[in-house]
């Protein structure tokens, strides 16, 4: 996982997970159905995941760090699936999942390439339909400062609707939280 020591404190922090459960997952999925079947891309150490598994009948997750994917499998294993790769080449099937979310992690993906190659395969592994759905962090002072040494790669909120298009996805909705320091975007697979 792409963070430094003091990155990597905050977002296994119990104070990380309740701002995750009160504050961004309430935001980023407000009027979102998710659906029988979705997939996390980039759980982290599972703030998300912690909530979400509650709220769905079937969650997948996936996860690029190897050593992460085996604390968030004897954290959530017997409640969720969570596969070692990377969300930019999955090997997963077409058409497979209702909804695919990810949450404060687009700014750990180190390319816009890679984002769109991202994009692109949330697309694919969408039944149609489904929404694709998320929010991620925006820059600001502290959040350069908690990512020194980290990769930081912030999305463009003026971008993301036309990238999001690109890769296929209609009815593209993305706008900035309060004091500008999130963005979150919704999109469907036609």
């Amino acid at each position: 996982m792409p963070m430094n020591a003091a990155h990597q404190r905050l977002c296994s922090s119990e104070k990380w997970a309740r701002t995750t459960e009160e504050q961004i997952l309430p935001w980023a999925l407000e009027g979102v159905e998710l659906g029988d079947d979705v997939l996390e891309l980039g759980p982290g150490y599972g703030a998300n995941l912690r909530v979400l598994v509650d709220r769905v009948p079937r969650l997948t997750a996936l996860e690029i760090d190897a050593d992460t994917v085996a604390l968030l499998r004897r954290d959530y294993g017997d409640r969720a699936r969570v596969l070692h790769g990377d969300a930019a080449a999955m090997d997963l099937p077409d058409a497979s999942f209702s909804a695919v979310v990810c949450f404060t992690m687009l700014h750990h993906v180190p390319t816009e390439a890679q984002q769109d190659r991202l994009f692109a395969e949330a697309f694919r592994v969408l039944r149609p339909g489904g929404v694709f759905a998320g929010s991620d962090s925006q820059p600001s002072l502290r959040f350069r400062l908690l990512h020194v040494g980290d990769t930081m790669n912030p999305v463009t909120p003026a971008h993301l609707p036309a990238r999001l298009t690109a890769a296929g996805f209609t009815d593209v909705s993305v706008s900035l939280g309060p004091e500008a320091r999130r963005v979150r975007f919704q999109a469907r697979r036609p």
